[in-house]
C-alpha cells in the first residue's frame, strides 16, 4: 500500500478555523506531547498565520513562548511547521525585506523547522525574497500555489493553466524550496480541478518532489477533493481532528482513515490512539465556545469564496461588536468584492480584505468607503492581481486613499518610514521597552497592539462556553449605559435645540469648557440671556463613531485645537482602522472614551467647540 503523509493542523488551522485562533497554550500543550510519543505523529502545524497575532491580541501570551513550549512538548525531532503570507509573514500588511528576514531567523531560533509561504495573488516576486530568507536561516521552504473557484460567470484565473503558469514562474525564479504546496483555503476548488492540478504538478515537478494538498471542508467537498489529490499524485494532505475538524476546518484524520480504508492508500496510524487523542481533545476544550457557523458546511461558499480561517475569525469579531445579525449581508457582499478585485486568492490577507470591503459597503454603502487593505490591493501595493481590477473601483480607492496605482510595490515598502525594523525600534524606545529581536518582530507585525501587549495592556478575548449567553451584549450594553449618562452640568441652557454648560467665574463665562469674557449686570434678574449671549457665540458639535469597535488609539487631548479633517481618534473594527475626525475647525472640549474601550454605532466620542 501507498503510505500518505499528513501535517496535524489540528493546534493551529483547526483552532483558526473554528475559534479564530483565541485558545489558551496551556490548554493544548499537553496533547502535543501525547500526539508524538503516544499516537507517533511527528508533524504538526505549531505556529504563524492568525496564531501568531491572536495570541498578542486575545490570549495576552507571547507567540515565541508559545513555540518554546511547542517545541518542548514535541520533542527534537518532530517536525513543526508555520504559516506564512509571503511578504506580510505574520501580519495583515506588507513589511520591508528587514522584517521579512527576521521572522525566518526568530522562528527558527524558537523550534521552526519548516515554513510553508504562499502569496495570496500568487504574485510570485513575493515569494523570492521571503523563500531565500527562510532557506538561509535553515529552515525547510514549502512554496505555495494558492487556489480558489471563481464565483460563477468569472474567468481568467484559477483555472489548472494558471495555476501551471505559476509554478513554472516559481521555478524559472530559481527559488530554493523542499517541499510545493497547493493551499485552497476557501476549500471551493472542484474536485476534478484539484486532481487534474496535482496531475499537472507531478508531470512538472518529477515522482521525487514532496507535493502537498491543503483544503477545508466548508464547502462539503474536502474529502473528496483530498481523494481526488491522492488519486493525482499528492503526497501530503493536511488533517485535523475533531473537535477542530470538517466544517470550516480541515478534513478529520479519523473520517480520512476511514475513507481509504479498501483503498491502495494508507495513512499508517494507530487509530486507537488517535481515538483516545481525539477524545482527550475534545475534553480539553470542552469550556470553549464553538461558533454554529464553524461546524456547518456551507454550500453556496463558492458564489463568495471565504476561507473557514477568516469565516470564524470574523464571525468572532462581529460578536465582539454585536453585529451578527448583520453576518448574511456582508456574506452577500462579498462576492462583488471578490469579482472586482482582480481575483486574487480568498486567503490572509486578502480574504481579510474583501470581507472588510464586504463590511464597508454594508455599513457606509457601496464603495462609499475604501477598505485601506482593499484598496492598496487594488491599487497594486500588495503586488500584481491575477486579472486587473474594476477600473471603477481602482479610480475610487485612488481618490479616498490619495495614492496612484503602482506596478513596484517593493521599492515602495522600502522606503515607507513607517514600515521596517528601525520604526519598530523607535516605537520600543519611546515606551521605555526593552529593544530585543523578539520584541522587534512583535511590534513590526502588530503595531500598537504590540506595543499594548509588551506593556501589559493587552486585552484578552477568549471566549468560553459559559460566557458566551451575556458575550454577545455585554459591551453594547455597557457603551450604552455610557452614551446615556451625561456629563456634570452648572447651567443646562438650550438655544435652538443645542444645549450648552455653563458657569460663571467674574467677569467671565466658561461655555462648554471655552471662557468667554461677557458684561455681566443685572437685566430684570433674568441670568439666562447673558448666558445666551456667550454660549451664541460658539457651536458645539458631538462627534460619533460611525461603527462599532475598539478605540485602538486617541491622537488629540481635551484642549487640542484641531482643523479640520485632523485625525482625533482610531477606532478599530474587523482588523481596520477607522479615523474619527474633526468636522470643522475648533477646540476638543471633551472626549468621551479611553484606549482599549468598546463602542457602538453612533456613540458619542467626543465634543468639539468652534
Amino acid at each position: 500500500m501507498k503510505k500518505i503523509d499528513f501535517m496535524l493542523t489540528a493546534f493551529r488551522d483547526g483552532f483558526q478555523s473554528v475559534f479564530g485562533a483565541r485558545v489558551f497554550s496551556k490548554d493544548y500543550l499537553p496533547l502535543i506531547e501525547y500526539a508524538t510519543k503516544e499516537c507517533g505523529i511527528k508533524h504538526l502545524e505549531a505556529g504563524g498565520g492568525a496564531l501568531f497575532q491572536s495570541s498578542i491580541f486575545y490570549t495576552r501570551e507571547n507567540a515565541f513562548d508559545i513555540m518554546d513550549s511547542y517545541r518542548k512538548a514535541a520533542g527534537p525531532d518532530a517536525e513543526l511547521q508555520t504559516l506564512a503570507r509571503g511578504i506580510s509573514v505574520v501580519a495583515l500588511k506588507a513589511q520591508p525585506k528587514d522584517v521579512i528576514d527576521l521572522h525566518a531567523r526568530m522562528f527558527k531560533k524558537h523550534g521552526i523547522s519548516v515554513i510553508r509561504n504562499f502569496d495570496a495573488l500568487n504574485d510570485v516576486n513575493n515569494l523570492i525574497w521571503s523563500g531565500q530568507c527562510i532557506h538561509n536561516a535553515g529552515l525547510k521552504h514549502e512554496v505555495a500555489v494558492t487556489m480558489m473557484e471563481l464565483p460563477p460567470g468569472c474567468t481568467g484565473a484559477h483555472d489548472v493553466p494558471f495555476y501551471e503558469k505559476t509554478l513554472r514562474s516559481i521555478l524559472d525564479a530559481g527559488i530554493p524550496y523542499h517541499s510545493v504546496v497547493f493551499k485552497d483555503a476557501s476549500g471551493t476548488s472542484c474536485p476534478h480541478k484539484v486532481h487534474e492540478t496535482i496531475k499537472m504538478a507531478r508531470k512538472l515537478l518529477g515522482e521525487d518532489t514532496h507535493i502537498v494538498f491543503h483544503s477545508h471542508e466548508t464547502a462539503g467537498t474536502g474529502t473528496v477533493s483530498y481523494i481526488a489529490a491522492i488519486e493525482g499524485g499528492a503526497s501530503q494532505i493536511d488533517l485535523s481532528l475533531s473537535p477542530v475538524s470538517g466544517g470550516t476546518s480541515q478534513p478529520d484524520l479519523i473520517t480520512m482513515w476511514h475513507a481509504l480504508r479498501g483503498t491502495k492508500y494508507t495513512l499508517d496510524i494507530n487509530i486507537d490512539k488517535i481515538f483516545e487523542l481525539s477524545e482527550m481533545f475534545k475534553e480539553a476544550m470542552r469550556d470553549y465556545f464553538i461558533p454554529p457557523e464553524a461546524t456547518k458546511v456551507e454550500p453556496v461558499i463558492p458564489f463568495f469564496p471565504m476561507p473557514g480561517g477568516a469565516l470564524t475569525a470574523n464571525t468572532q469579531m462581529l460578536r465582539d461588536n454585536n453585529l451578527m445579525d448583520k453576518y448574511p449581508l456582508f456574506i452577500d457582499a462579498m462576492g462583488e468584492a471578490v469579482r472586482k478585485g482582480g481575483f486574487g486568492t480568498s486567503v490572509t490577507p486578502v480574504s481579510q480584505f474583501y470581507f472588510q470591503q464586504a463590511f464597508n459597503n454594508v455599513m457606509f454603502g457601496p464603495w462609499k468607503k475604501i477598505a485601506e487593505g482593499y484598496g492598496n490591493m487594488v491599487l497594486g501595493y500588495f503586488g500584481k492581481t491575477p486579472v486587473t481590477p474594476d477600473p471603477e473601483v481602482v479610480k475610487i480607492a485612488s481618490d479616498q486613499l490619495g495614492k496612484l496605482p503602482t506596478t513596484d510595490h517593493l521599492s515602495a515598502l522600502e522606503t515607507d518610514p513607517t514600515k521596517g525594523l528601525k520604526a519598530a525600534q523607535e516605537a520600543l524606545e519611546k515606551e521605555k521597552l526593552p529593544v530585543t529581536e523578539e520584541n522587534l518582530f512583535i511590534v513590526a507585525a502588530c503595531e500598537e497592539k504590540g506595543i499594548a501587549f509588551l506593556q501589559g495592556k493587552g486585552a484578552l478575548g477568549v471566549r468560553k462556553v459559559s460566557e458566551e449567553d451575556k458575550a454577545d451584549t455585554t459591551t453594547a450594553k455597557k457603551a450604552k449605559s455610557k452614551k446615556a449618562t451625561p456629563p456634570p452640568t452648572a447651567y443646562d441652557i438650550s438655544i435652538n435645540g443645542q444645549n450648552y454648560n455653563v458657569r460663571f467665574d467674574g467677569p467671565n463665562a466658561v461655555v462648554n469648557g471655552k471662557t468667554f469674557e461677557v458684561n455681566i449686570k443685572e437685566a430684570n434678574g433674568n441670568m439666562g440671556e447673558v448666558a445666551a449671549e456667550a454660549a451664541s457665540k460658539v457651536t458645539l458639535t458631538e462627534i460619533k463613531s460611525q461603527l462599532p469597535g475598539l478605540i485602538l488609539r486617541i491622537d488629540k487631548t481635551v484642549g487640542a485645537q484641531v482643523k479640520a479633517g485632523e485625525v482625533i481618534l482610531i477606532v478599530e473594527s474587523m482588523k481596520m482602522e477607522t479615523p474619527i475626525t474633526a468636522p470643522h475647525d475648533g477646540t476638543l472640549s471633551e472626549i468621551m472614551v479611553t484606549q482599549g474601550a468598546q463602542v457602538v454605532t453612533d456613540q458619542l466620542v467626543a465634543k468639539l467647540l468652534g
